[in-house]
């Protein structure tokens, strides 16, 4: 294989241990390798780091393993230049696996530029990306913790969730607190609700005429304060990011939460996706290229970003909700013939496929319409429209109207 790079390093990257290759192409043409293996403390890294500049390597490669990469690459990555790859993409050859073979054989591949290196955002959109994906998880803890709460309420017989939509609502979680106290009137818990619940006052005293134990009254407790720890310290992981994150969410089916998910999957410099298709495949939310002998064998999806596909999963289901809209004429066409679940997919293409414009080129979002598919296809759906009215019963002559009658 023909050599890029002068020198460089492959390093394979375990919990313990961290095995490094160095390739360093001598002026005789030869080749020097050597290897060494390190330890995964922070005096380990920095030594590993002291001898690669020894060795003058310019360029480093590890794969994404896990979380064990992160704190290589950021010690390294001020001093090197790091190229984080996919495992998928760097199968050594069967029957040699060890360590070494590992680390030697990424040095190999990353001295003939054969690598393709991860996209690995700067450090503050890094850390962004860390409080949204926990915030994700918080969400879902609370959700867990509102179902443990019913789950209570139903057990000492309380009907609360069959008369009020939300049982922790503001009307809700007074009735719930009154409960942890103690009380035990019904009317004077229904008396507790507020705005347009206390129309359904009458149906609320029987629902929260129940049984309730003292054991009831504590795990009602540890779950409402466990809820109302989560809800604090979601509101403590929103913060803004940038003004993209205020263009994001001028799209159909995006709020600014759901706009900071996604800024903080893909950032808002653009310069890192050659084109919108490389954002969306790098997404996973493209169809896949599986040919063989002229055979196309599978269009399904790349694995890809999850964190954002969900995101902008969510975000589709919303903008396909969304009345006249380009996006709901995008949805109802594909749902029919490819299924819900597809119909989404494509959605959430296309939201992706407007943010990079959006972000790249600070231009704005501008509404098609329901009617943009039809009016594009219009030579081509008469044809299919003629033939349905035919099938009806029903014989029609076409006449095309003047501009000025249209």
């Amino acid at each position: 294989m023909e050599v890029i790079y002068q020198c460089c390093c492959g390093l394979d990257v375990h919990k313990r241990t961290i095995a490094a290759g160095v390739r360093r192409l001598l002026e005789d043409g030869g080749m020097h390798q050597e290897t060494r293996t390190f330890g995964t403390m922070t005096r380990d890294i920095l030594a590993l780091a002291d001898w690669l500049a020894a060795e003058s390597v310019s360029h480093a490669a590890l794969e994404s393993t896990g979380s064990y990469w992160k704190p290589v690459y950021n010690l390294l990555e001020g001093r090197f230049r790091m190229v984080l790859v996919n495992a998928r993409h760097v199968k050594h050859v069967p029957g040699r696996k060890t360590n070494v073979k590992d680390c030697q054989w990424l040095g190999q591949l990353l001295q003939a530029g054969l690598l393709r290196g991860s996209v690995i955002p700067e450090r503050p959109q890094r850390e962004l990306r860390d409080l949204t994906r926990h915030r994700s998880q918080l969400v879902g803890e609370r959700s867990r913790a509102a179902n443990r709460i019913q789950k209570i309420l139903e057990d000492a017989n309380l009907k609360l969730a069959a008369v009020a939509s939300d049982i922790l609502g503001a009307s809700g979680r007074d009735m719930l607190r009154a409960l942890i106290r103690g009380e035990t009137d019904a009317g004077e818990m229904a008396d507790l609700a507020r705005r347009q619940l206390r129309s359904k006052i009458p149906e609320l005293r029987p629902a929260l005429e129940g049984k309730v134990t003292a054991h009831h009254r504590f795990m009602l407790g540890e779950l409402l304060n466990h809820l109302e720890y989560l809800e604090n310290r979601i509101e403590a992981f929103s913060r803004p990011f940038a003004p993209a994150i205020a263009k994001v969410a001028t799209l159909p089916g995006f709020d600014p939460r759901s706009a900071q998910n996604v800024v903080a999957e893909i950032g808002a410099d653009m310069e890192v996706f050659p084109s919108a298709p490389h954002l969306a495949s790098w997404a996973g939310v493209c169809p896949g290229n599986n040919e063989s002998a002229g055979k196309r064998k599978s269009g399904k999806t790349t694995k890809g970003n999850r964190w954002l596909r969900s995101a902008l999963s969510q975000s589709a289901w919303s903008a396909a909700r969304e009345k006249d809209s380009y996006f709901q004429a995008q949805y109802r066409r594909l749902a029919g013939r490819r299924g819900k679940k597809r119909a989404i997919v494509a959605v959430a293409h296309s939201l992706l496929t407007i943010i990079y414009p959006m972000l790249k080129d600070a231009s704005d979002y501008r509404e098609l319409g329901c009617d943009y598919l039809d009016q594009r296809n219009a030579r081509s759906l008469l044809p299919h429209l003629l033939k349905r009215i035919k099938d009806m019963g029903y014989q029609v002559t076409l006449q095309e109207l003047s501009q000025e009658a249209a």
